[in-house]
């Protein structure tokens, strides 16, 4: 069945630098975004450049005094020299935990507006009925919390929209397939049976160190939220046979209606900062299988660091969201070069050891089966008045015309900073552990 597909994209998204040596590069979106066009999935897509998120549209969740440091944090790290700002700048930021994981640079309140934008306007077009699958691959950044930033997040985007979501909707399932737990999502609606959070993760001495079985939720939000916790190296079969059944059962049990799915791509085999061996098929597949519900559904970026499988990744997961085959010899674009030497949308697995194993998985499966069996079927919300939305996006004009789209890409391929180096940056210095800090 044919279902509609709205893309969010902000070409500025990829202008902001985090540094040099940071392994974070929002310019990985560019890179996406040129092998969406040049697979022309373009066309078979609503395209839109989302309105930018505002202070209250952030403050629905954040604190007041958290969004007006980044807002006046911005244009301190264009004068670094300053005394004056140096001084603000070294006073406040330990505060709210912008340091050498999470730093400061210019710009970064504009790139939280472009980020939360983008999956606000796609709740948006969703609570409307107006597209069934929204896409904005600048989202996903499942850390923030609600008065400070980490693992390089600064303003919770999912949280926003699934607000927005909670308008139209009695009852939001979260999914989370980055590698690393998507703690600030979690700790958002602990507390709350209108959303369901699933998040499957590395776990153990490993970023951000939660997300344990036994964290379950509380007071109404007691059994929703589940957490699958995982060992090093599981592989495209070991998380298919825990991923479908799982989220089968809560389709069934919980049945949301609507979606938001965190689709990390440092989950994948090779990533820089990852521990997994997930194919690109094996990653697709979740989001093939969240599809197949024919609920609204909402797709987010998130984690990535060997940026040309993250471009490698999200644009083969557009494909199946448009529901299109592509070829697996990539097309040529501006940043052709970085897929060499095979030039394929192909990820491979590596050598990487499974340490999941068969009896490990199959009863941390029980375990949250169980604790489903616990919460009532479909639990019942009483609307209200809805409340207008964040975005009035009726006037927002579809962008058809394939110059207009052809001019959103990147003009200069060496702004990209070489980011694919074997060596793993450390702020402290040496190299880091992977996982360590990361979204």
């Amino acid at each position: 069945m044919s279902r509609t597909v709205t893309y969010f994209y902000d070409p500025d998204i990829a202008n902001f630098n985090y540094g040099f040596q940071h392994p974070m590069k929002p310019h990985r979106i560019r890179m996406v975004h040129s092998l969406i066009l040049n697979y022309n999935l373009y066309k078979k897509m609503q395209i839109f450049k989302p309105p930018r998120a505002t202070f209250d549209d952030f403050t629905r969740f954040h604190t007041d005094d958290y969004i007006n440091f980044l807002y006046k944090l911005s244009p301190l790290c264009n004068d670094p020299l300053n005394p004056i700002a140096t001084s603000a700048l070294n006073s406040q930021s330990k505060y709210y935990n912008i340091g050498e994981d999470s730093p400061a640079f210019s710009g970064l309140y504009e790139y939280c507006q472009i980020s939360a934008g983008g999956s606000i306007a796609g709740a948006v077009k969703l609570n409307h009925e107006s597209t069934d699958i929204a896409i904005n691959w600048s989202g996903g950044l499942h850390h923030a919390k609600k008065s400070t930033a980490s693992g390089f997040c600064y303003s919770n985007d999912i949280v926003l929209a699934i607000l927005e979501l909670l308008k139209y909707h009695p009852r939001v399932l979260y999914i989370d397939i980055d590698v690393h737990h998507g703690d600030g999502v979690e700790e958002a609606f602990y507390l709350t049976d209108r959303v369901m959070t699933v998040s499957f993760h590395n776990f153990g001495e490993f970023f951000p160190g939660t997300g344990d079985i036994k964290d379950i939720g509380l007071g109404n939000g007691k059994y929703y939220s589940i957490n699958f916790p995982l060992r090093e190296g599981i592989d495209d079969e070991s998380y298919r046979v825990i991923f479908e059944p799982i989220i089968k059962q809560v389709f069934s049990w919980y049945r949301p209606t609507a979606t938001v799915l965190q689709c990390g791509a440092d989950s994948l085999s090779g990533d820089r900062l990852g521990c997994f061996n997930l194919t690109h098929k094996g990653h697709g597949r979740c989001i093939e299988f969240v599809k197949s519900f024919n609920v609204p559904l909402l797709l987010l970026g998130g984690g990535g660091y060997t940026i040309c499988n993250v471009a490698r990744a999200w644009t083969y997961e557009t494909s199946i969201a448009v529901g299109e085959e592509i070829s697996t010899d990539l097309p040529y674009c501006e940043y052709f070069d970085y897929f060499g030497p095979n030039y394929s949308i192909i990820i491979p697995p590596c050598n990487t050891p499974n340490q999941n194993s068969k009896t490990y998985l199959e009863n941390i499966k029980a375990r949250i089966f169980e604790n489903l069996r616990n919460i009532p079927h479909a639990p019942s919300v009483q609307m209200q008045t809805v409340p207008g939305d964040f975005f009035d996006m009726t006037d927002e004009d579809e962008i058809e015309d394939p110059q207009v789209l052809k001019n959103m890409k990147v003009q200069n391929v060496a702004e990209i900073e070489e980011s694919d180096e074997e060596e793993i940056f450390d702020p402290k210095g040496g190299s880091h552990e992977r996982g360590s800090n990361r979204i």
